[in-house]
C-alpha cells in the first residue's frame, strides 16, 4: 500500500513535468483593421457678393425766389448742381427779399433768397400758414454806393451825407449835388436804389437812415439790380446803391464811392468786407429753406451742395465767402432741421453771423 501511494505521487509529478515542457500555443493571426477611406467633402459654396445698388437718381423741381442780391449765388449753385443732377430742375426767380418771403410764406416756393433776416411781419405770415423755415447764412455782401464814371467830383461820402440825401425829409428838397456839398456842381442829383420789396432797401435804410424802410420816394427804384446798373451807367449825374457783386461785374461802367463812417474813407472790397472796416454797409446773405421741403431728397441734396460747394462759387460771382467754420455750423443747423431765426425781426447792422451761430450750439 505504501508503494502504491509512492507510485501515484511519482506519476502525478511526471504529468506536471510533461505539461511544463510543451511549447506555448501561437495565437491565431488577427486580421488588420480596415482603414476607413475619408468621405470626400463637397467644396464650400462661395456666396456671391451683394451687388452695390446704383446711386439714387434725383429728380423733381426746386422753386427758389427772392433777393436779386443773392440771385447770382443761387443761380451759380443751381447750374453746377444740375450738371451733376440733370433730372432736377432748379427754378430761380427775382422778386426781391420781401416779395420772395411773401411767396415762401404762402407755400409757393421751397427756398427763399434773402439779403436780410426775416422780418417780424413775415414771421407771423409764415406761422399763420404753417410754414416752418431753416435759416442759413451763405455769404457776406456789401452795399456799394456808385456814381457814373464821368463824375469827377465825388470820391468819398460820409454816412451823414448819405442820410441827408436819402432820409424821407429830403424828398423834393435835396435835388442837386451842391446841396450836399457846396463845392460840388449845381447839377441835378438823380437817384437810383432798391425797390421797397428788396432786402437791400431794408438794410440800406436801417444802416444809413437809422430805420428800416424809412426813405424818400422820389427816386428810380427796382428790385432788379441790373436795372439800377444801367440807370447809373447812362446818367452822369446819377447816384445809386446795390449789391457789391453788381459793381464788381460792371466796374467798366461804374465808379464806387468810398464811405467814411468816422474812421476815414473806405472803398468796398473783399478785404474790407471780411475785416469789418467797410461799415455800416457790410451784411450777411441768407437762404431760407422750407422745413417740409427739406425732407425731399432733391431739396436736401441741393442745400447740402449749396453749403459744401457754394463758398467757391460765392467768390466767383463777386461776393465774400463766410469762414469755413460758419458753413460747417450752418450745415449742422440744416442737418438738425433747426427751425426759426437767430434774429429779432430786424435787419442786423454790425452783427457777427459766426458769433450768433456759435451761441446757439
Amino acid at each position: 500500500m505504501k508503494w502504491r501511494s509512492v507510485l501515484s505521487k511519482a506519476a502525478a509529478l511526471l504529468v506536471i513535468a510533461a505539461a511544463a515542457c510543451q511549447p506555448a500555443a501561437t495565437p491565431a493571426p488577427t486580421a488588420p483593421a480596415q482603414v476607413q477611406a475619408p468621405t470626400p467633402t463637397a467644396p464650400a459654396q462661395v456666396q456671391a457678393p451683394t451687388p452695390t445698388p446704383p446711386p439714387v437718381r434725383l429728380s423733381g423741381e426746386i422753386k427758389v425766389d427772392g433777393s436779386s442780391t443773392v440771385y447770382p449765388i443761387t443761380e451759380a449753385v443751381a447750374e453746377e448742381f444740375q450738371k451733376a443732377n440733370p433730372d432736377v430742375k432748379v427754378v430761380v426767380g427775382i422778386s426781391g427779399t420781401g416779395g420772395g418771403f411773401k411767396k415762401f410764406c404762402n407755400g409757393e416756393t421751397d427756398i427763399s433768397n434773402a439779403s436780410r433776416p426775416i422780418l417780424q411781419a413775415e414771421m407771423e405770415n409764415c406761422a399763420k400758414n404753417g410754414i416752418e423755415y431753416i435759416e442759413l447764412p451763405v455769404a457776406y455782401d456789401a452795399l456799394s454806393v456808385v456814381v457814373n464814371p464821368q463824375n469827377d467830383w465825388v470820391a468819398c461820402m460820409t454816412v451823414a451825407e448819405l442820410k441827408k440825401i436819402w432820409e424821407p425829409d429830403a424828398q423834393g428838397k435835396i435835388t442837386r449835388w451842391n446841396q450836399v456839398r457846396p463845392e460840388w456842381p449845381d447839377a441835378p442829383l438823380n437817384l437810383y436804389g432798391a425797390g421797397t420789396d428788396s432786402g437791400t432797401f431794408d438794410y440800406f435804410t436801417e444802416a444809413i437812415v437809422g430805420k428800416a424802410k424809412s426813405s424818400r420816394g422820389d427816386y428810380t427804384a427796382s428790385e432788379d439790380d441790373n436795372v439800377l446798373v444801367q440807370g447809373v451807367a447812362n446818367d452822369r449825374y446819377a447816384l445809386g446803391y446795390f449789391g457789391l457783386a453788381y459793381y464788381f461785374e460792371n466796374q467798366d461802367k461804374l465808379k464806387a464811392v468810398a464811405i467814411d463812417n468816422g474812421k476815414g474813407c473806405v472803398l468796398p472790397s473783399e478785404e474790407t468786407v471780411r475785416n469789418g472796416t467797410y461799415q455800416p454797409l457790410s451784411r450777411p446773405l441768407f437762404i431760407y429753406v422750407s422745413r417740409k421741403a427739406a425732407d425731399r431728397p432733391e431739396v436736401e441734396a441741393f442745400v447740402r451742395f449749396y453749403l459744401e460747394k457754394g463758398p467757391a462759387l460765392v467768390k466767383q460771382v463777386g461776393y465774400v465767402p463766410l469762414p469755413d467754420a460758419v458753413y460747417q455750423l450752418a450745415l449742422k443747423r440744416f442737418e438738425a432741421r433747426k427751425v426759426g431765426t437767430l434774429f429779432k425781426g430786424e435787419p442786423p447792422v454790425g452783427l457777427s453771423i459766426e458769433d450768433l451761430l456759435k451761441a446757439e450750439q
